[in-house]
Formats: C-alpha cells, structure tokens, sequence
C-alpha cells in the first residue's frame, strides 16, 4: 500500500498527538476516545494506538 501525502502527515501528527492522527482518519469515535485514554495513561501506548490506526485504515 502505497503512502499518501496525507498519511506522512498523519503519522508525524501521531507522533506529536497521537488523538489527533487518530481523528483525522477515523473522525469522532470509539478509537478516538480510546486513543484519548491511553494517551492519558501513557503517551507511548497513545502513540502505539495512533499508528495502528493509521496503518490499518
């Protein structure tokens, strides 16, 4: 699967906040609020989330 513009863009926005590369591929839902809860628990574990998102997606 070829990288978009837009994913390097995300994956560098989940680096620095991962709920916000979340948001912009998923939108407001579960993953969102989850990527919420495990940033606020520990940034790396919200990092880990974001980009599985973003790769799965």
């Amino acid at each position: 699967m070829p990288f978009t513009c837009s994913d390097i863009f995300k994956i560098i926005l989940a680096i620095i906040l991962p709920p916000l590369g979340v948001f912009l591929e998923r939108g407001c839902n579960v993953d969102f609020f989850i990527n919420i809860l495990l940033t606020i628990l520990g940034y790396f574990p919200g990092i880990i989330h974001a980009l599985y998102i973003i790769f799965k997606y």
